[in-house]
């Protein structure tokens, strides 16, 4: 069995897609894992990555995005409750 905890939930602007991220955790141990699932209306993509892939696609993503206009719409993000 495992565990799943979620860590964050993004919505796009354009094309609506939902992204989830969340950490895997396995009960017999071992390294935790980056769960990544994308949802596009019904279809859904899900992908587990190891801490030093997650490390390297956020820095590629922060470059990329400081190359932007910030005048373009940001993602949004859920309200939490209370």
């Amino acid at each position: 069995m495992s565990t799943i905890t979620p860590l964050e939930k993004l919505t796009i602007p354009v094309g609506g897609q939902v992204i989830e991220l969340q950490q895997l955790d396995y009960e017999a141990g071992g390294m935790s894992l980056l769960r990544t699932r994308i949802r596009e209306k019904s279809r859904f993509t899900v992908f587990d990555i190891d801490p030093q892939s997650a490390r390297q696609w956020g820095e590629a993503l922060l470059r990329w995005a400081n190359t932007q206009p910030a005048t373009q719409p940001a993602a949004t993000l859920p309200v939490q409750e209370a």
